[in-house]
């Protein structure tokens, strides 16, 4: 799984990266195959599957069958192989050589990949979100570290977590960067919750401490400094 998790749109095979350029056009073209409705049911369907993988619910190289989808969710096979396309756009599924679509694998290659991309994108974001934030931005982020210092559960904790990555984030002003780094948000959080969930403990976050004095303080380096460790402990 590892190349799938390249910067912007990401693709695992070649093929993959054609049949999806081929969905996006039938997405675009004026009396193309897909309806509005179904493109909505798709990326409503995308959205679910894709919280059930990260969740834990469907295992690292699990099939997904189209036809059980479309069943439990009453909807057409088409708008679940639109589904699973996105789904694969986000580094979450693959198509497989006579399996068809399945749950990505998440082997040491993905995880290192998945960290190196985090170290070079969240560190920027943040350097340059610090001098946007609103009083109000940063008393958010305070109540969220509070969250994550006081979760008492594995599942409190990762949403606090993610919350707290993106708010930090969020005044950087630049939209396409944001979104790149929510889904190596999603992508980590499927990795905690597959691997970590059960050596999970309570503990304060000393990293996301240091984070907030700086952005208190206006630190922007300061905090780009401690982001980079970060996420190179992870």
């Amino acid at each position: 799984m590892g190349r799938g998790w390249g910067i912007g749109v990401l693709f695992n095979t070649a093929r993959d990266c054609k049949r999806l350029d081929e969905r996006s056009i039938d997405r675009k073209i004026d009396g193309g195959r897909m309806s509005h409705q179904q493109i909505k049911k798709s990326d409503d369907l995308a959205q679910k599957l894709s919280a059930r993988i990260v969740r834990g619910k469907f295992q690292p190289g699990e099939k997904l069958r189209q036809d059980l989808i479309a069943h439990e969710f009453g909807v057409s096979q088409a708008t679940v192989r639109e589904a699973l396309f996105s789904l694969v756009s986000q580094g979450l599924a693959t198509s497989q050589p006579r399996r068809g679509m399945c749950v990505a694998a998440m082997d040491h290659e993905a995880v290192e990949e998945l960290r190196t991309m985090r170290c070079a994108l969240e560190p920027v974001a943040l350097y340059h979100s610090v001098r946007n934030l609103t009083p109000e931005q940063i008393a958010e982020i305070e109540n969220t570290h509070k969250s994550c210092d006081a979760a008492e559960t594995s599942e409190e904790w990762e949403m606090a977590n993610r919350r707290f990555h993106m708010a930090i984030i969020s005044a950087c002003r630049m939209p396409r960067l944001i979104a790149e780094i929510g889904n190596l948000q999603r992508l980590y959080s499927w990795h905690f919750n597959v691997r970590y969930t059960a050596k999970w403990r309570r503990r304060d976050d000393p990293d996301h401490a240091a984070i907030l004095t700086a952005i208190k303080d206006g630190d922007a380096e300061r905090a780009r400094s401690v982001m980079h460790r970060h996420v190179m402990r992870l």
